[in-house]
């Protein structure tokens, strides 16, 4: 028996009869060939890079729009602080405004002013405070409009773009307002100046007429004359216009209306047929002591005298400023008038009332002292009637008479 050798192993298959088994079972798939390996290891790195890429320029436009915002963010909040600074200070002018405006009306409040001014002052200051209040409304209205918030930052780079485009918007508007709030500070500091121009040159004016106007009220009473002078003084020297500058203004014209008031009370108290005696005598006394405040009272006795054919004279003075003084006579000295024993009795009074201005050229520490400086007076003036005090009180020394002289 002859047994077949088998055939290599690297024989075909026949195509039957036989079937066969691989050298080697795996349920591995057979690795793959070199190229392609190579290709999807080329695609994974694209697919890196390309991840990488928009990773990348997320980022930068995620920092672009942090910087692009935080730039924004700074310039406006820049811009925010001047226009608050800015309004903070123009409320301040509008308040300031309104004080002068204030006190304009209050001035051209006094419909007929006792101490009048030429038409044209007060025309001028209505004018000047129409124009400032209508500056006022316009600035109240400028403060008015609000500052924008930034409002809180927003994270993603969308929302950036978006957050910073408005503070742009901002920016704008508010730089806007600044320069709105510079116009307007300028105007209100124009408007203003020009209503306390009108309204100081229209104090100052009524306290120079007030010189005129105590001299058309002679009679009026002193105290009412020196609150009119002091008031005058307060208008002459008010460089602006506040409320204390019309304070100021509604003192004069009230003191101006108060001599008016005095005075017609005095010449009631006078009226009657020794009216204008007393009027002239009155006179006659403040001429011969200019610059000496002078008040008459009159009454049928004085000092115990005026009844058959006396007269009696009584005289108070004040050391301090201003140099006044009160004369009383009696009506006989008005009966008697002008006689040069009136004129000489006169001339005595006046003489205690005018030593206001000499205190130091006399010993005043007696009545005979004080009485015959008075007569002194009166003789140097040339009123040599033995009413002028040389008979009731003696003939005062030389001395005295000498000083005297020396008194106007």
């Amino acid at each position: 028996m002859t047994i077949p050798t088998p055939p290599p192993l690297d024989t075909p298959t026949p195509s039957s009869g036989e079937h066969r088994l691989p050298v080697a079972f795996s349920s591995t798939p057979p690795p793959l060939s070199p190229p392609a390996q190579r290709k999807n290891r080329r695609g994974l790195i694209l697919g890196l890079v390309g991840g990488v890429a928009v990773i990348a320029a997320l980022s930068i436009t995620q920092v672009a729009a942090n910087l692009g915002y935080d730039n924004a963010a700074s310039r406006y909040a820049e811009a925010a602080e001047t226009a608050s600074t800015a309004k903070t200070e123009v409320r301040s002018d509008i308040t300031e405004l309104r004080d002068v405006t204030d006190a304009a009306e209050q001035i051209l409040s006094v419909e007929k002013p006792a101490v009048a001014v030429d038409a044209e002052l007060g025309a001028a200051l209505t004018t000047a405070s129409e124009d400032a209040e209508i500056v006022a409304a316009s600035a109240e209205e400028i403060v008015a409009t609000e500052v924008p918030s930034s409002g809180e930052k927003p994270v993603w780079f969308w929302e950036l773009f978006g957050a910073t485009t408005l503070l742009e918007q901002h920016l704008a508007s508010t730089s806007r307002l600044s320069d709105d709030l510079r116009t307007v500070t300028t105007e209100i500091a124009t408007v203003g100046d020009g209503v306390s121009r009108s309204g100081v040159t229209l104090l100052a004016t009524a306290g120079e007429a007030a010189v005129g106007f105590e001299k058309a009220h002679l009679s009026a009473r002193n105290d009412a004359v020196i609150a009119l002078r002091n008031a005058a003084a307060d208008a002459a020297a008010t460089t602006t216009l506040d409320a204390a500058a019309a304070t100021t203004y509604l003192s004069l014209q009230g003191a101006a209306a108060e001599v008016v008031a005095t005075e017609a009370q005095e010449l009631a108290e006078k009226a009657g047929p020794l009216q204008n005696a007393r009027l002239e005598i009155e006179a006659f006394a403040r001429s011969l002591a200019p610059g000496v405040l002078l008040e008459f009272d009159w009454a049928p006795v004085v000092n115990g005298a005026g009844y058959n054919g006396s007269m009696g004279g009584y005289t108070t003075w004040w050391w301090d400023d201003p140099d006044r003084a009160i004369i009383e006579l009696s009506n006989s000295v008005a009966e008697q008038w002008p006689a040069e024993r009136s004129k000489a009795l006169v001339a005595h009074e006046v003489g205690h009332a005018i030593s206001v201005k000499c205190e130091d050229m006399y010993d005043a520490s007696t009545q005979d002292s004080i009485e015959k400086w008075a007569t002194a007076w009166a003789i140097s003036m040339g009123y040599t009637d033995d009413a002028n005090g040389v008979w009731a009180y003696g003939y005062p020394p030389q001395e005295y008479i000498d000083a005297a002289a020396g008194c106007r």
